[in-house]
């Protein structure tokens, strides 16, 4: 790879100057909210982050409102997201950052992977693209697309290795974002647009790469929830109930009671699907008017915006048109 490192950087940043996309968090060299980019892209899909991005910005604009922030209200913000823990460790990171290093990001990838919820792709991530630092990211995209170039399965360190020698020092960040692109909108898992490749005429493979092993099958589970409501939408309540603190899924966050199947003649009020990892959902949702018997409370339907919903939840309640 060292041999093709400058055909490949004038072929890759050509292509990313012509046909990146428009993403909020492209126009900004500021580190906090390159981190919450970085943070919210985690195992989430861009869209879903578009929306959820600017709404977070406007919440808590600086890094020392997040860091004052209650939990509660970064993880309303951050509802819809999912993974949970992401949220917690972004106001716990704020808070170092403000308490150890008086508001300012350390600028290099090493010194910000001493902070929580900052692993070694997204330090690379934000020290190239905010602080100019030479040094490359390998996610899922460009583990693809290295290895479908390459012909063959590369472990992790060699990947690595790779990318910190094709790395263009004089733009690091438009780089590392460039081969982030490229997989995701060209070299992408299945069905790869090759013909719209740039560095498509040197690549071994040319198309989708033998998998090593497969993939876990999904698993498939029925649930039910009672959905309680008192009034009208516009003046009504609806009762919910929050997750235990020591759950290791979603802690602290407010959902509806789960229930048992119901089997009789009735049908419940609607249902639908959700995913969770490896696990497809199928949702029946019951309305009710009797008195709850699980532990909970009643919150205004007109405030269900500012509360710490679990994506489920936020998904019935959207479906019951109350969000």
């Amino acid at each position: 790879m060292p041999s093709i490192a400058p055909w490949w950087r004038e072929k890759l940043l050509a292509w990313y100057d012509a046909h990146r996309r428009d993403l909020p968090w492209r126009s900004t060299r500021n580190p906090y909210p390159i981190w919450l980019s970085e943070i919210m892209l985690q195992q989430t899909r861009v869209a879903a982050v578009i929306e959820h991005y600017g709404q977070f910005l406007r919440r808590f604009p600086t890094i020392e409102k997040l860091a004052a922030a209650r939990e509660s209200s970064v993880l309303a913000a951050w509802s819809g997201l999912g993974y949970y823990r992401r949220a917690r460790m972004l106001r716990t990171a704020a808070k170092i950052i403000l308490r150890e290093h008086k508001g300012k990001f350390p600028t290099t990838a090493a010194g910000l992977r001493n902070l929580p919820g900052i692993g070694r792709y997204t330090a690379a991530a934000i020290a190239s693209i905010a602080f100019g630092e030479p040094v490359g990211v390998v996610d899922g995209n460009v583990e693809r697309m290295l290895c479908r170039f390459a012909g063959k399965n590369v472990v992790c360190e060699e990947l690595w290795a790779t990318v910190n020698v094709l790395i263009d020092a004089k733009r690091p960040g438009d780089f590392n974002q460039a081969m982030m692109e490229l997989g995701a909108t060209v070299c992408t898992p299945q069905a790869p647009a090759c013909l719209a490749c740039p560095v498509v005429e040197r690549c071994a493979t040319r198309g989708e790469l033998a998998r090593s092993e497969k993939p876990a099958p999904q698993k498939k589970r029925e649930i039910h929830f009672s959905l309680l409501c008192r009034g009208a939408n516009g003046s009504g309540k609806v009762f919910l109930r929050q997750r235990p603190g020591n759950a290791s899924l979603m802690a602290g966050m407010w959902e509806l009671p789960e229930v048992a199947a119901r089997n009789g003649a009735s049908k419940p009020a609607f249902r639908l699907r959700h995913s969770i990892t490896v696990t497809d959902y199928s949702v029946s949702v019951w309305r009710e008017c009797a008195i709850p018997q699980a532990e909970g409370r009643w919150f205004a339907i007109s405030k269900l915006k500012t509360i710490a919903l679990t994506g489920l939840a936020r998904k019935i309640l959207s479906k019951a048109q109350m969000l």
